[in-house]
């Protein structure tokens, strides 16, 4: 855990933007926030290729825009969701491309010099279901995570870098250390300590049981990673 604890713990983005959610669509909170602050300190090159995976409402689609992306691709297996990112990006006049699909239809598209990642996180005894896909990631929160960590080399350009943000509960170790058997140089660049919120108060009792949080423990950890390509 050493090199989580000497990440630093940014602070959230102070203006969250007003955005278009229809019902089902994951509501941007502190994970969405977080990253996106991440990506504002982290020297975006004006006129890069941006990819946004699993991206709900578009928002950090639009804050990559914001800041000078050449192009951007936002990718989601909702329709829903696609019709928020297409809705909240003309409301702002900018431009940003949505495509439904996972990895493989995002790769077909890249390489992109800088790729997003706010992706399901949340341990499952169940398998997803509904609204649900957009948090629920299996009995680890890693069923999402690892496709990410896998595909990172085939999504990102030479020189450019993946930010992906997810809970210490679904394990950041393993995201490092999966980044760099894909050949790209991780480090967690930012760390924030938030309480459970709805769905991970109601899992609480699931989470102690396999081992995931301690006893009586009501708070994560939110980690960003970002993982640059050689």
């Amino acid at each position: 855990m050493t090199a989580i604890s000497n990440a630093a713990a940014i602070p959230l983005v102070p203006a969250r933007p007003w955005l278009l959610r229809p019902p089902g669509v994951y509501r941007p909170q502190h994970d969405t926030w977080m990253l996106a602050s991440a990506l504002s300190a982290s020297g975006m090159p004006a006129g890069a290729r941006v990819l946004d995976l699993c991206t709900g409402t578009g928002a950090l689609a639009l804050a990559a825009a914001a800041h000078g992306a050449g192009s951007v691709t936002a990718v989601d297996i909702s329709r829903r969701a696609l019709a928020a990112v297409w809705l909240n990006s003309r409301l702002r006049r900018l431009q940003v491309r949505p495509l439904r699909g996972g990895l493989a239809e995002a790769a077909r598209g890249g390489p992109f010099d800088v790729v997003l990642a706010n992706p399901p996180y949340v341990p499952s005894p169940v398998p997803a279901a509904g609204a649900a896909r957009a948090w629920d990631a299996g009995p680890d929160g890693r069923i999402v995570l690892d496709q990410v960590c896998a595909g990172a080399a085939s999504l990102v350009a030479p020189g450019g870098y993946l930010m992906m943000v997810h809970s210490a509960v679904a394990g950041p170790e393993k995201s490092l250390e999966q980044l760099r058997a894909a050949g790209m140089t991780p480090s967690v660049v930012a760390t924030r300590s938030i309480p459970f919120g709805p769905v991970m108060r109601a899992r609480a009792a699931f989470l102690e049981a396999a081992g995931l949080i301690g006893a009586e423990q009501r708070h994560e950890e939110l980690v960003v990673i970002r993982a640059d390509r050689p």
